[in-house]
This record gives C-alpha cells, structure tokens and sequence, in this order.
C-alpha cells in the first residue's frame, strides 16, 4: 500500500472512530460550533442545519451503520418545521436540504426525502431577481432593507436548482442557477482571484450599487472563507453544466487562494486583514477549498491535475496534523475556524462545517462520491 493511501485510510478510520462515539451524545440536534469541548445545539432553522446530517451520510455510504442513519433521518424530519413555515426561508436552504434530504434520496432513494429537496429548490428559485439575474441573501429580519443583497456564499446552494432540473427534467432551475452563477462571475470575481462577499444591487432595476465588506475586512479585501466558497461553488456549477467560464472563474480563485496560503497551509480569516497578534484562522476555508480542489481537480486538463490535487493533499494533511482534535476532549474534528470576525463571533472556534468539508475531502481521497 502506498504511503498516501495508507495516510488516507487511517485518517478515515480516526473520522469514523470518533463521530461514530460523539453522535451519541449529540444525537439528533443541530451543532454548529463547539463551545469548551462540546457542540451546541443551534435553532432548527438556522443555516448549519444540513451539515451535521451531512457528515452522517457520508460516513453512512461507507459503513452501512443505522444508527448515523436514524439520527440523519430524525434531523431530516425536524426540518420540516422550517421547510413549511417559509417565511424564515432563506439562500442558505442548499446548504440545509442537500446534505439532508437530497442525500438520503440519493443513498436510499426515499420518495419523502425527494420531495423535501424540491420544496427547498423551489423556495430558492422564488428568490431569483430577474432584473438583476442574482439570488437575493438572507430575510429582511436578518438582514433588513437587503432586498438587492447577494453574497458570495449563494454559489454553494446553487447545486440544489441543478439537481431539481435533473430530477424535474425542468430546466428552469437550472437556468436561475446559471443567471446567478454568471452574476457572481462577472460582480464578485476580481481578476486576480479575489472575491467580494457582499454586493449590492438595485432590486427594481438590477444596477449594481455597491460592493460590502460582509465578513471580510473591508469591501476590497479576501474573506478566506468567501474565496473558498468560489472555488467549490465554480467548480460545482461547470460540474452540472459544463461551461467552461465557471471552471475558468474557479481556477482564478483557486490560484488566488493558494498564492496567499501561509506555508502552514492554515489560512488566515481574512487574507488582506492586518496581521495581529491572537490573528484569527479559519480553519473551516481550507476544509472547503481543499474539498473546492478536489472538485476542480476532475475538471481540468490532465497535466493541471496534479497541481490542484497536491494542493488539497496539503491543506488536508496540514488540517489532521497541526488542527486535527485526535487526542482531545473536543468534539470537532479539527480546530481554529472562525464564524464572523468583524463580530467577535466564534474565533479560533471548531464549527461543523468544517468538520464537514474535511470529511468530505478525506471521503474523495477514499474514493466516496460527494453528495453535492
């Protein structure tokens, strides 16, 4: 065996070993971060609800365990609370109904769990502003007055509209996708690889207003996190459509993400931030780049491969090795992710999509398909 296939194996195995004892005590709630060594249990509706049933399913498509099924399963059902309340409906319904519902109707084929990833599709399609080809952000009582918001994180959703055309054989989803997918190209990318969180548009004429700093640093600066979303989400967007603009948008922000990696492969929260002592990291951007990596990596010309594949290789090997939480009293898989530094909110914070995304790029190195 080779010594990276072996490295792969026993990493999966510790993945496995480990989630399988912490999903006894967190059962079938909804963790986002870590807090002294234990995963909180956020409202149902918030965004990171897909992420826990998520892990469950990946590591199920190995082991066959039914206890990580049933907990995925109960998840699926509380969320309908939400599903059908619809006003509390957001962008974010892809990151909470793909790796739920959808993956347990691609692994087990249930016609309910079906059903429920195209309630979501449909919620996101009615967010589509016309005048603007962009998927609007978040509700008014979260962001209020954001009726022409789009942000970069809406790429990671857009696999939900995709999959509803392929299910449907309606392309209307499919298109929306792609309206938005084109915005986020042409407003968000910067030439040099650097991405935008926040732009503003005029939600009656669809003019671009202003871009906004979100979670980054300033308007113009690198949310670590917002560059990764762009890499996976480009690449997952020419992986449904095969348009070569989207594999060339991740491409750009993948070369810029790597360019500004520190060597430890641990990148900071925002990579144009001031460096400071007690800097914030965010582990959970170098999960989901390096998983937006291994996306890319199938897509590209045979002698780029290899560039983007060792690269992830790198990221994930750093992440198990100096962040991994093997010997801990932690619950999380891997430490120093960080939710939102412009409030103070979980810095240098184990959160669930990270562990996520780090299982979910260990599950490629394995050979396992994404849910996504």
């Amino acid at each position: 065996m080779r010594l990276e296939e072996q490295w792969i194996n026993e990493t999966w195995d510790k993945i496995v070993e480990k989630v399988g004892k912490t999903s006894k005590r967190i059962g079938a709630t909804f963790p986002h971060v870590s807090i002294d060594g234990k995963y909180n249990n956020e409202r149902i509706g918030w965004w990171t609800a897909g992420f826990w049933p998520g892990i469950l399913w990946l590591i199920y498509q190995d082991t066959k365990d039914n206890e990580l099924r049933d907990i995925a399963i109960s998840i699926e059902e509380q969320l309908d609370g939400p599903l059908h309340e619809f006003t509390g409906i957001h962008h974010d319904v892809g990151f909470m109904w793909f790796p739920s519902a959808v993956a347990h109707y691609k692994l087990l084929g249930n016609e309910e769990s079906k059903r429920r990833g195209l309630i979501a599709a449909s919620h996101l399609a009615g967010r589509f502003n016309i005048k603007g080809n962009f998927l609007r952000a978040w509700t008014e009582e979260v962001y209020p007055n954001g009726q022409g918001v789009a942000i970069i994180d809406c790429m990671m959703n857009l696999p939900l509209l995709y999959w509803a055309s392929e299910e449907t054989g309606d392309p209307r989803f499919k298109y929306i996708a792609m309206a938005h997918a084109d915005t986020t190209e042409k407003e968000f990318i910067r030439a040099d690889g650097s991405v935008h969180h926040i732009v503003r548009f005029d939600p009656d004429t669809g003019e671009r207003i202003e871009a906004l700093a979100g979670q980054g640093y300033a308007p113009d600066s690198a949310w670590s996190r917002g560059v990764a979303w762009a890499i996976y989400g480009m690449a997952l967007s020419y992986r449904y459509t095969k348009e070569k603009r989207y594999l060339e948008a991740s491409k750009r922000a993948a070369h810029f993400f790597l360019a500004n990696l520190p060597e430890d492969q641990m990148p900071f929260w925002d990579f144009r931030a001031p460096i400071v002592e007690d800097m914030g990291f965010d582990s959970s951007a170098a999960a989901c780049a390096a998983s937006g990596l291994l996306e890319l990596a199938q897509w590209v010309e045979p002698n780029e491969t290899r560039m983007y594949y060792d690269a992830a290789i790198r990221i994930i090997k750093a992440l198990y090795e100096q962040h991994g939480a093997w010997d801990q009293d932690e619950e999380a898989l891997i430490v120093k992710g960080t939710v939102n530094h412009n409030t103070n909110k979980y810095i240098n914070t184990p959160i669930i999509y990270g562990d996520y995304f780090f299982i979910e790029a260990v599950g490629r190195l394995k050979g396992f398909p994404s849910l996504f």
